[in-house]
């Protein structure tokens, strides 16, 4: 089968916002080329592309990540088996544990027992594992259940998501999935500074009384930049296909991968900026050979002038043209679409066209090659 990665770049411009805070609650930057640069966190947009599957892909085909397992797949046991309502929680832990999973007493108390770590389960798998419980439930005397035989049930029928975001199960390394996507850490392509936003919010009752004084109710400061960003994400299909077992499967995630990743947003402060945007121009490639972040187009920082989304969109085109040139590097295909006038220079690499056209030709890319 011929090899095939798919990647995704994206210029996007975002207005004051602060999309992904550290843990002072200011924007999260990066020193990149000896710039202070702003960055939004792979993990970010990743979690904001697994949102959006909610609305691309049915729920049968996507997972849960939670520590809430036992809780989780006792509603499910119960779901196949009222019957065994009263001994749900108990059977959840009985084939977890058989599936090599630790559990823990949970940190709430009365609440359920939990797994000591996250873990990432398809809607199939906890189905699968719920009817191997409802089976040792059903069965007279202690409930048995098989390690071989659960370990199995949770590790087929792999979602989506975890096909692509990979999973690690600390005490179950046999259970890990390679992840099939990788998401970089979107950057400016120009230098930043971090601003100040002083707010005050009024009183409502004491600013009507006139024996009040007229301070504020509260101030304080929210912390703040704008960036034109540089956004990058890959998909190894065949990695894929490996995780999902299924050629159609495989399309149908590429596809909402694909759409989710370039349309959706961390929603970090959204309500304080209303800072929702689209890609000013978004380049899609298909290749035979590697994954190529094409970041080093702005490792020299694109200074602060006017028309920065045109520049770094030439920047980006120029310094594909010669890693192609310098490496003998021929994509299979590539397509790319924006906003207008300033992406033509990106036609020089890929085809133009639109969001839909462009998704439904990488689908068909992918199908043929896959089939191949």
């Amino acid at each position: 089968m011929a090899r095939t990665i798919v990647d995704i770049h994206v210029i996007q411009t975002v207005p004051p916002s602060n999309l992904n805070r550290d843990d002072n609650g200011s924007p999260k930057t990066a020193v990149y080329g000896g710039r202070r640069r702003a960055r939004v966190s792979s993990q970010a947009w990743k979690r904001a592309t697994r949102n959006a599957f909610d609305e691309l892909l049915d729920p049968s085909e996507l997972g849960v990540r939670t520590k809430q397992v036992v809780e989780l797949l006792a509603e499910e046991i119960t779901r196949q088996d009222t019957a065994l309502a009263d001994r749900a929680a108990e059977l959840a832990e009985a084939v977890l544990l058989a599936a090599g999973i630790k559990i823990v007493a949970p940190r709430k108390k009365g609440a359920a027992n939990e797994s000591q770590f996250l873990l990432f389960l398809s809607a199939r798998q906890i189905t699968g594992l719920a009817e191997l419980a409802v089976e040792a439930g059903q069965a007279e005397g202690k409930p048995a259940i098989d390690k071989a035989t659960a370990r199995a049930r949770a590790d087929r029928e792999h979602s989506v998501d975890v096909a692509l975001f990979g999973r690690m199960v600390a005490d179950a390394t046999d259970l890990n999935v390679d992840a099939a996507c990788q998401v970089a850490h979107a950057l400016s392509v120009h230098a930043v500074e971090t601003e100040y936003d002083y707010f005050t919010a009024v009183d409502d009752h004491k600013d009507k009384d006139d024996e009040e004084d007229a301070g504020a109710g509260m101030i304080g400061t929210v912390e703040f930049n704008s960036s034109t960003l540089y956004r990058y994400a890959t998909i190894d299909v065949d990695r894929l296909r490996d995780n999902l077992g299924d050629d159609a499967a495989t399309t149908r995630a590429v596809e909402a991968f694909t759409r989710a990743f370039v349309a959706s947003m961390p929603t970090g402060k959204q309500n304080t900026f209303a800072n929702r945007t689209l890609p000013d121009a978004v380049l899609i490639v298909a290749r035979r050979t590697q994954p190529i972040n094409l970041v080093g187009a702005f490792e020299e920082a694109v200074e602060n002038t006017a028309g920065r989304i045109a520049t770094a969109i030439a920047k980006l085109v120029g310094h594909a043209r010669e890693l192609h040139t310098a490496f003998d590097e021929q994509p299979v295909a590539a397509w790319v679409f924006g906003v207008g006038d300033k992406i033509a220079p990106l036609t020089g690499l890929a085809q133009r066209t639109t969001f839909e056209p462009a998704i439904t030709a990488l689908g068909a890319l992918v199908g043929e090659r896959l089939g191949q």
